[in-house]
């Protein structure tokens, strides 16, 4: 049974037989807002395989899917799940955009994260240019309550506050 279930989509935790699925997701345009770039197959196996190791208190990878075929979309997480605000984050692949997959996983994980952790509410880190993160965000209740400058793009920092109730 998955972890999380959304209308349309199923979020379960990540696990290497994930990687090959998650792997064909990764493009230019979907790392164009990421802080990395596409690894190769090599690299995101390694990094597969840190991930699905990864002490699951420390925080959870989810690999969005669609409910009723199973196709892969992307991912999503919650990070440093022990600290006062923990960090969330979504990508999705680029022919997922502008269906609303993105508010619908980022809800259903908020429910989870608040659930999980306890905290009072979570960090959201965008790039100034991401319009479409951006609205995810705002859209959870997020404001901006930082900025931060980087090598491959400037950064704002949402408060999102935790979500209330299952």
């Amino acid at each position: 049974m998955p972890e999380i279930e959304t209308g349309r989509l199923v979020l379960d935790r990540f696990t290497t037989a994930d990687a090959p699925d998650v792997f064909a997701a990764i493009t230019p345009a979907v790392t164009r807002w990421m802080t990395w770039e596409p690894p190769t197959w090599a690299e995101f196996e390694a990094h597969a395989a840190r991930l699905a190791a990864a002490d699951p208190r420390a925080g959870a990878n989810f690999v969005i899917r669609l409910r009723d075929t199973g196709r892969c979309l992307g991912i999503t997480a919650a990070e440093r799940l022990a600290d006062d605000l923990p960090e969330l984050g979504i990508w999705l692949r680029a022919d997922a955009h502008g269906q609303g997959f993105g508010l619908e996983a980022a809800r259903a994980l908020l429910r989870w994260a608040s659930a999980a952790s306890g905290a009072a509410g979570f960090v959201w880190p965008v790039a100034v240019e991401n319009a479409a993160s951006r609205r995810i965000a705002e859209r959870l209740g997020g404001e901006i309550v930082a900025e931060r400058p980087g090598a491959k793009y400037d950064a704002v920092i949402y408060r999102i506050p935790a979500a209330q109730g299952p």
